[in-house]
């Protein structure tokens, strides 16, 4: 009930956070959507670390670290940080500078108004919106399972409470905890908008960070059980299992797929919504430089912490799920009132990605669909704002029932989810930097792309299948079942999904681009004029 209690106190604060950065609201669109273009470095770096750290970089890698060993670590944290920062140097700034300089606020916005077509901001539109979904499910799935083993014993098995009590040991229920995380997250992204969120996500980043090394320390000495810190860290260490340490059994591909999955952090909508409200384009400077550090500081103790999981000292049971591990471990290695504050942490992270999903889902929605949909094409300050809201509550009434019945772990969702946006980095690398990209070709990309991402993700048991690669063995059961495409196995080697995804949708971008007709040239000197200096 101690844990249950704190947790209660920290989503309170949030509510209130975001009702005094609704008080500094302008009431316009703007201002809901970007926040007036008003942030300044710390915040921007806060808020784009906060939005890109969610239950897969806290549940999922703890998670993946205690079922495949310490080269989770090197597969996506080492990689992520130099990924990150290599976007918003060359995709970033430069987005954000069309952006003011023409007007956008969302991505297809600009896909619309650089290849001149409809066709393409309507072929993106359900593309985005299905790949963010699964972004989303992370952030619930995650933040309810850590509530839920934090809070174990919060309720006394009595007649008094029902048995969906009893089935979560007597603790918060999961769907319950998640439906309270999204209310939460509404309320403050309601009441205070982009800089609402902004706000949230700084606190939360801090919050996150601060806590992790917290959890880090006390769950090192109670698995450890030195008299040391550093002793402590020795002893735990050196129980992990062999098998689990090095990177001698991941094949080649796959760490070369690994390096392809943050690539997705260019074409996430929420990211690139967080990039225009920057205030200027020196904000960038510092989260250039600090993603990575903030990235190495996150990941690092989870990564340990799943590793130490497997000792004997931690005391995990039998058949644990992975989604259940980090709430577990701390439940188990710390008291009641720092397992309420460890636990808030891993909140933190959770609900800095859900409430800049949640806003974006929204801008897309009041922006580039219902304006298409009405007469004038425009639509009033109050109705855009009005209209965000409602999007926003379907897409999370709905998130919330697929997390009802989805078995699937954080770690494999969020891979999952990130190689559909990776496969759609190349088109915004060539919308940025080659003249040559035309409207059929862009989609003709994203068609592919949703079209290969469903397939596969099919053929995976919904991100159930463990270590999925494309095309399967030949021979076994998953190849028979595909008919001439289970052939497949004889000519390629398995694929990582990512690898084939980004392969796919080069090929076709570049391929289709060749033999069609770019933009005319008015359009093109608005995004690269040949006598002047670009973005």
């Amino acid at each position: 009930m101690t844990a249950l209690v704190i947790l209660g106190i920290y989503l309170g604060l949030l509510v209130l956070l975001g009702a005094l950065a609704g008080r500094l609201s302008r009431g316009t669109s703007a201002d809901f959507q970007l926040a007036s273009h008003s942030i300044g470095p710390v915040l921007l770096l806060m808020s784009l670390f906060g939005t890109t750290m969610t239950a897969f970089a806290l549940v999922g890698s703890t998670a993946e670290a205690y079922r495949r060993g310490s080269a989770v670590y090197g597969l996506l944290a080492a990689g992520s940080g130099i990924v990150h920062s290599a976007c918003f140097y060359f995709i970033g700034t430069r987005l954000w500078a069309w952006s003011r300089q023409h007007g956008y606020r969302t991505q297809i916005e600009f896909f619309r108004d650089r290849l001149q077509s409809r066709l393409v901001a309507a072929v993106l539109f359900p593309v985005l919106v299905g790949l963010v979904v699964p972004y989303l499910l992370v952030g619930v799935l995650g933040g309810g399972e850590v509530a839920s083993q934090v809070t174990a014993g919060a309720f006394a098995p009595s007649g008094t409470f029902p048995g969906w009590f009893a089935a979560s040991n007597h603790g918060l229920p999961r769907p319950l905890a998640s439906a309270v995380i999204c209310l939460v997250v509404l309320a403050y992204v309601f009441i205070g908008g982009m800089r609402g969120t902004t706000w949230a996500n700084a606190l939360q980043t801090l919050i996150f960070i601060t806590l992790g090394l917290v959890t880090f320390l006390v769950v090192a000495r109670g698995v450890g059980g030195g008299d040391s810190l550093w002793a402590s860290l020795v002893t735990a260490s050196a129980a992990v299992p062999p098998d689990k340490l090095g990177t001698a059994g991941v094949p080649k591909l796959v760490w070369f797929g690994y390096l392809l999955v943050p690539l997705s952090v260019g074409m996430f909508p929420h990211v690139f919504q967080h990039w225009l409200t920057a205030r200027t384009a020196a904000s960038f400077k510092l989260p250039i430089v600090g993603q990575p550090l903030c990235i190495a500081a996150v990941w690092a103790p989870c990564v340990l912490i799943g590793l130490w999981a497997t000792t004997p000292a931690a005391g995990l049971p039998t058949g644990v799920r992975d989604n259940e591990i980090l709430g577990l471990m701390v439940a188990r290695h710390a008291g009641p009132v720092l397992s309420g504050l460890l636990a808030a942490g891993v909140l933190a992270a959770v609900m800095s990605s859900l409430d800049s999903q949640f806003l974006c889902l929204g801008t897309l929605f009041a922006r580039d669909l219902v304006p298409g949909l009405t007469a004038s094409g425009r639509l009033s300050e109050r109705a855009a704002v009005r209209l965000s809201r409602g999007f926003i509550v379907a897409v999370v009434v709905a998130t919330w029932l697929l997390s009802l019945v989805t078995p699937t772990g954080v770690f494999s969702l969020g891979v999952w989810c990130f190689s559909g946006f990776a496969a759609l980095f190349p088109l915004v690398a060539a919308a940025v930097f080659w003249r040559r990209l035309s409207a059929p070709a862009a989609v003709a990309a994203i068609v592919t792309t949703a079209a290969t991402w469903a397939g596969l993700f099919w053929h995976s048991g919904f991100g159930t299948a463990k270590g999925y690669a494309f095309p399967p063995l030949p021979g076994s059961d998953a190849a028979l079942g595909l008919g001439l495409m289970g052939g497949l196995g004889h000519v390629l080697p398995p694929l990582p999904p990512v690898v084939l995804l980004v392969g796919l949708s080069t090929i076709v971008l570049v391929g289709v681009s060749l033999v069609t007709r770019p933009p005319d040239e008015a359009t093109l000197e608005r995004f690269f004029p040949r006598g002047g200096r670009g973005p």
